[in-house]
């Protein structure tokens, strides 16, 4: 990896924190796109599994206080089934399909509210939310904007969203990156195709660590001085654009 582009997932690391720690969603979907335009995909999907564990750990340890526990264990159970599903599923994503997919993920925010009857706090519904997630976040790195439509009909405020979604995360990314590491493992393994995978030095990830830390840092004191109204303006407004340049560059890359 050269040190320019390591450089840029390094500078991309601390503003997709921050912005996480804001919006909680639009962060992941921001640093999706930097890695996969610079690294292999399964090297994108385990490094950004990396970051995103980091930052939303962070997060939902910042806001743990807000965490609602009894979602995260119905959660859980959603993520168990997406698990036998996924292992069955041959089909991995190339470049192109990956910036298709986050585009269509991003444009999810835009499905009427009206035309949702999805409340996260329903019976059966945070278990449909767990599934669901996990397989689009697994297959296309991000899945923010789905795992938001399960919140947007809740009562819940912006700070118990923010930490109760990083603690999903946590697990969603978890599981990403055991999918796409173990057959990573066998590349980097063997020294003729180690360079092709286009992972970073080891030292990289405890720099990556403090960075993260930090943005979450700095997008928890933002957070805390916004309204909810803004929270969710801002919100859809960033992850339309970020999804809108997504599906450009896979339309130049078809």
């Amino acid at each position: 990896m050269s040190p320019a582009i390591l450089g840029t997932i390094l500078v991309a690391t601390l503003v997709t924190a921050a912005i996480s720690g804001v919006f909680g969603m639009a962060g992941g979907l921001l640093l999706m796109g930097v890695l996969a335009s610079f690294v292999p995909v399964a090297t994108a999907m385990v490094l950004h599994g990396f970051i995103q564990i980091v930052s939303n750990a962070s997060r939902a340890f910042l806001w743990r206080r807000h965490i609602i526990w009894p979602l995260i264990a119905r959660y859980a159970i959603g993520v168990t089934g997406a698990l036998l599903l996924i292992v069955m599923i041959p089909w991995r994503p190339n470049q192109t399909e990956v910036f298709f997919l986050l585009g269509l993920t991003a444009m999810l925010v835009w499905i009427p509210k009206s035309w949702i009857e999805i409340n996260v706090e329903r019976p059966l519904q945070a278990e449909t939310c767990g599934f669901l997630v996990q397989t689009l976040n697994t297959l296309a790195g991000v899945a923010g904007p789905l795992l938001d439509i399960f919140f947007v009909k809740t009562l819940l405020p912006r700070q118990a969203v923010v930490a109760t979604k990083a603690a999903t995360q946590v697990m969603a990314h978890a599981v990403k990156i055991a999918f796409w590491g173990f057959p990573l493992i066998g590349i980097l393994s063997n020294s003729d195709t180690a360079a092709q995978a286009g992972f970073p030095p080891l030292w990289a990830f405890a720099v990556i660590v403090p960075l993260s830390l930090l943005g979450t840092w700095l997008g928890g004191q933002v957070l805390d001085r916004m309204t909810d109204a803004n929270f969710r303006t801002w919100t859809k407004w960033i992850v339309t654009a970020t999804g809108a340049v997504y599906l450009a560059q896979a339309a130049m890359l078809l």
